[in-house]
């Protein structure tokens, strides 16, 4: 079968692609802004990519069009696709039709954490000698893609609760019928679809229903705003974790401040100790999600806690790109001002008293629309330095959140300008994390460059 898939750099549907691609499918597809990692992912696989949604881009042979989320319409391409008739379905009805019938599916939901998560739980099983499948939401490090079918029983997918696609306006999560599911935490996001957090809560609802009774539900005790969706109704086991002293199913002891080494409990019993590359309070409840998880498919959670030594976690996700002048340089896909507090609390137990600059590009659409505005300053608070990339369509005004900083701030209008007040700004020892959640013009990599050459 020959497909084509539209939106295809998206980290989800670049998974699907990856997917059919093993699957024997021949697999072509078009974007509008194709940009590193699934960019590279996707020509290492071979496959056609098309800049822009002209329908000339989708091949006359093509047997069915995988349409993204991202796509809605009034876009050319779609508009072809339904006037000829064309066969065409979203991405998560495909995997669920195509991938995950006589699977174990363990899906992966949250608004923070889900690929870190997805990650950590597919590296335990890989660990145990599980073989899983997997589509995570980047490319994970370990595995060097961002999908895979796998020759176990076990497939791990990263369960978003953004829609579906402009036909379908069901949260993602609720295609998979999941043996085990994940529930990370809860928090408003989305204000593009989601009016408010008790819409999010009924998503989550209908995704709790969906898992059978032999199953498992692994929730983070510590999140009042889960606690609703079970009241709301459960028939499935549910298991908690959580660090802060609660009665949890799975709990930790922090070894390290930073979360770099703890210990894992189960019922109380401390079943061992774990030290990894990773960072923050927030790591440690993801690694105990996934050792939750992975122990309710059979694996035995002391025998693969080791393998966590050696986790090399999601690009993007502070991810190091080196060090130049003295000065440290991370990636990092932040998206929602709790993911930018514990990814900088964390990194600030690490660095102890050096300065931290932030490099942030407010790209998400919740950014976009000031969602998160008031929010946002206070989830700073640990950069002694801030330069905003305020691009010219930004809804609101980031003269407000530059204010309310703690340390030092300034809004530019385009990448090269931050660039540049990055250089003035950065002296030796300082640590520069630049936060989006999108391509961020290459800025990342071209101010390390910049560092390098002087």
């Amino acid at each position: 079968m020959k497909l084509h898939i539209l939106g295809i750099a998206g980290t989800f549907m670049g998974g699907v692609a990856a997917l059919a691609r093993e699957l024997g499918h021949d697999v072509e597809g078009s974007d509008q802004a194709v940009y590193p990692p699934m960019s590279t992912q996707l020509e290492r696989l071979g496959i056609a990519l098309r800049q822009g949604y002209s329908p000339e881009n989708i091949s006359a042979d093509c047997d069915e069009i995988v349409v993204g989320n991202a796509l809605s319409r009034g876009n050319p391409a779609v508009e072809q696709v339904l006037d000829d008739g064309r066969r065409y379905t979203s991405g998560a009805q495909w995997l669920s039709e195509r991938v995950l019938p006589g699977r174990d599916t363990l899906a992966v939901a949250g608004t923070h954490g889900k690929t870190t998560t997805t990650t950590i739980l597919t590296w335990l099983l890989e660990a145990a000698g599980r073989a899983p499948g997997f589509l995570i939401g980047g490319v994970a490090e370990d595995f060097g893609a961002s999908a895979r079918i796998g020759a176990g029983r076990e497939f791990v997918v990263e369960a978003d609760e953004y829609d579906t696609a402009f036909f379908d306006k069901r949260s993602k999560f609720v295609h998979y019928r999941p043996l085990v599911a994940i529930l990370n935490n809860l928090e408003y996001d989305h204000a593009d679809i989601f009016p408010d957090v008790a819409a999010i809560q009924r998503q989550f609802h209908h995704l709790v229903r969906t898992v059978p009774r032999r199953g498992r539900l692994i929730v983070n005790g510590e999140d009042a705003r889960l606690a609703e969706v079970l009241a709301m109704g459960c028939w499935t086991p549910v298991e908690r974790f959580g660090l802060d002293g609660g009665d949890y199913e799975w709990s930790a002891r922090l070894i390290e401040a930073d979360g770099s080494a703890f210990a894992v409990l189960h019922r109380g019993v401390e079943i061992g100790e774990a030290r990894w590359p990773l960072l923050g309070r927030h790591n440690v409840m993801n690694a105990l999600a996934a050792l939750a998880a992975a122990n309710a498919v059979g694996v035995e959670v002391a025998s693969v806690l080791p393998a966590l030594a050696n986790f090399r976690s999601v690009k993007r996700r502070l991810e190091l790109i080196g060090e130049a002048a003295g000065v440290t340089v991370y990636d990092d896909f932040a998206h929602h001002p709790t993911a930018i507090e514990t990814t900088l609390s964390g990194l600030r137990a690490r660095v102890g008293a050096a300065r931290i600059v932030v490099a942030m590009e407010p790209r998400s659409n919740s950014m976009r629309l000031g969602a998160h505005a008031e929010a946002l300053a206070p989830s700073l608070r640990e950069a002694d330095a801030v330069v905003f990339l305020h691009r010219p369509e930004l809804a609101w005004d980031a003269g407000k959140v530059v204010a309310g900083l703690r340390g030092e701030g300034v809004a530019v209008a385009d990448a090269d300008a931050l660039i540049a007040a990055l250089r003035e700004r950065v002296r030796a020892g300082d640590h520069v994390v630049f936060m989006s959640n999108g391509g961020f013009d290459g800025a990342p990599r071209r101010f390390f460059a910049a560092l390098r050459e002087g």
